[in-house]
C-alpha cells in the first residue's frame, strides 16, 4: 500500500489530490488536480535538501552545494524515487496519457512526488514533510553510483556503454504542444538500439531522464 510505503500519515482527500494528474481532471468535469500541492511541494522538497547537505558537507564549497542539491531535485531523481516506491500504479490519469504510457513518464511521476511532500506537509506539518524528503532521497545518497548516475546521467551512460564496448548513446528527441507548454520525448539507442526512453519539459531534461533509464538497464544487464 503506498501509505506504507510513504510511512507517513496524509489524509486520504490530499492523498487523492496529490495523485490526480491534470489529464484526468480534464476528462472529469475540471475536477482539482496536483499542480498546486506539485507548487508546494518542490519550495519543501528544495529547503529539505538544502538544509541537509549544508549541515553534512561542512567541507563543501556553495558551487559543490548546489549542483549536488541540483541533482537530488531534479526530475530525474525523483521519477527514480517515484518507481522504487511502484507510485505510478497509484496515479490518477486520462485515457490519453494512460495509452501512451503515462504511468512511467518521468515527468509525471516527478510531479507526483512533489505533490505527495506538498500534501504531506499541509496533512502532517513541515517536520513530517522534512522526514519524508529525507527517507526519499536517502536511497540516491546510500548509493554512490546512482547518486552520480543522477547527477550526470548523460556522462554516467556514456562511461558505461564504453566500459561494456557499446558504443556511444545516440539521442533523438520530439516535441509536443502548444509553443508555452511544449513536452520532449527523447529515446536513446546504443549500436542502433533503443534501449531507453524520457519525458520533460525541455530537451536537455527529456534526454537526461532517458539516459538515467538507459544507465539503469544497461547496470541491471550486467549484475
Amino acid at each position: 500500500m503506498l501509505r506504507d510505503r510513504l510511512a507517513v500519515e496524509i489524509g486520504p482527500e490530499l492523498l487523492e489530490l496529490a495523485l490526480t494528474h491534470r489529464s484526468f481532471a480534464y476528462e472529469h468535469g475540471g475536477v482539482p488536480h496536483n499542480e498546486r500541492l506539485e507548487f508546494l511541494g518542490d519550495s519543501i522538497l528544495g529547503q529539505a535538501v538544502t538544509v541537509m547537505l549544508y549541515r553534512t558537507h561542512p567541507d563543501l564549497d556553495e558551487g559543490e552545494l548546489a549542483k549536488r542539491r541540483a541533482s537530488l531535485v531534479s526530475s530525474v531523481a525523483l521519477a527514480e524515487i517515484a518507481r522504487s516506491i511502484g507510485l505510478g500504479e497509484h496515479l490518477r490519469l486520462g485515457r490519453g496519457e494512460e495509452l501512451t504510457g503515462g504511468r512511467d513518464k518521468s515527468s509525471i511521476l516527478a510531479d507526483t512526488v512533489e505533490a505527495i511532500i506538498g500534501a504531506t506537509y499541509l496533512s502532517a506539518g513541515p517536520d513530517a514533510a522534512t522526514a519524508l524528503v529525507l527517507r526519499l532521497i536517502e536511497p540516491l545518497l546510500a548509493d554512490p553510483d546512482r547518486f552520480g548516475a543522477a547527477m550526470d546521467p548523460k556522462t554516467s551512460l556514456q562511461e558505461l556503454s564504453a566500459r561494456l564496448g557499446r558504443g556511444l548513446p545516440q539521442y533523438e528527441v520530439t516535441d509536443s504542444g502548444p509553443d508555452h507548454s511544449k513536452r520532449f520525448h527523447a529515446t536513446v539507442s546504443l549500436q542502433g538500439e533503443q534501449i531507453a526512453a524520457g519525458d520533460g519539459t525541455s530537451k536537455k531534461q527529456a534526454e537526461m531522464a532517458a539516459a538515467l533509464d538507459a544507465w539503469t538497464a544497461l547496470s541491471r544487464s550486467r549484475a
